[in-house]
């Protein structure tokens, strides 16, 4: 079941987000995220944007939201997309199914653009924003350093209208 994010979900939104800050190139943090500061983001983004959690039976295995591209008031129309799936549910359709209601609500409520930064190489994430009909729009290279390695991070634009 997909739904709007509680400030409940927010240590099992940590639980499967960590996993990528600890173990992967996927996210750019490099310390684990406390419970307290996921709800800080929560009610941040959640009052103006949607977040969505997959809720399965044994909990969430999934989250997706939207946030500001920018702060200047002419990028108001444009929006950043996440999408995480637990690391045990991966290739269960979860992120597309996510991915796929966050486009929907984003349509209804006037946004334009979406755009996904992917740090690189990220074939799952790509593929999946790609399955939408976003496009590769550039790649800025060696722009992170994580895991004593340089990582390039590509962004893709789906355009709403």
């Amino acid at each position: 079941m997909i739904r709007r994010v509680k400030q409940s979900d927010a240590q099992q939104i940590c639980n499967i987000y960590n996993y990528y800050v600890a173990n992967t190139i996927i996210t750019f943090e490099e310390v684990p995220v406390t419970e307290q500061e996921m709800k800080k983001r929560i009610a941040e983004i959640s009052t103006e944007f949607p977040w969505l959690v997959f809720e399965a039976e044994t909990g969430i295995a999934g989250f997706a939201y939207a946030a500001p591209w920018k702060s200047r008031s002419a990028y108001r129309y444009s929006v950043e997309s996440t999408v995480y799936v637990a690391q045990d549910k991966l290739r269960k359709k979860i992120g597309q199914q996510l991915l796929s209601e966050l486009i929907v609500k984003l349509k209804t409520s006037g946004i334009h653009s979406i755009i996904a930064g992917i740090a690189l190489p990220n074939s799952g994430s790509v593929g999946l924003h790609e399955k939408f009909g976003f496009k590769k729009i550039g790649e800025f290279a060696e722009v992170g350093w994580k895991f004593n390695q340089w990582i390039n991070v590509g962004y893709w634009e789906l355009l709403l209208d």
